[in-house]
């Protein structure tokens, strides 16, 4: 009779936490971008500098990324390789995008830019061999 020999690894619970992040990061694109959709406003003020913004565009970009960070968190959360290729890639773009909203939410991109790194360094992690 053969027997099934199920190992877990403690790379499998980093994984796991990544995955999970993910998923709640994204939830914060899509808030942001929800936000971004009732503000009419055409230019925001920072530090001496102009940005000139169209808030409808830039929340369906943010509507979409956090859609794409969701479905990133879905395919780690399956343990295929391809799904930590595409979550740190999905990961880099997320924090691009935080460093380009940084002068309007400072205080959020700040935020989604820790969770961003905390959540790579979980996918990056080597497995440790005992």
């Amino acid at each position: 009779m053969a027997t099934k020999l199920n190992t877990v690894s403690g790379w499998s619970g980093w994984v796991g936490f990544a995955s999970f992040l993910l998923l709640f990061n994204g939830l914060f694109h899509v808030l942001e971008g929800i936000a971004d959709l009732g503000r009419h406003t055409l230019f925001v003020q920072a530090a001496g500098n102009v940005w000139l913004f169209d808030y409808t565009k830039w929340g369906w970009i943010n509507i979409i990324g956090g859609i794409i960070v969701i479905s990133a968190g879905i395919s780690l959360a399956h343990g295929d390789t391809w799904g930590r290729f595409f979550a740190s890639i999905v990961l880099v773009l997320s924090m691009l995008s935080s460093v380009a909203s940084l002068p309007i939410y400072p205080i959020w991109s700040i935020i989604i830019l820790i969770v961003d790194a905390i959540i790579l360094y979980a996918i990056l992690v080597p497995k440790v061999q005992k």
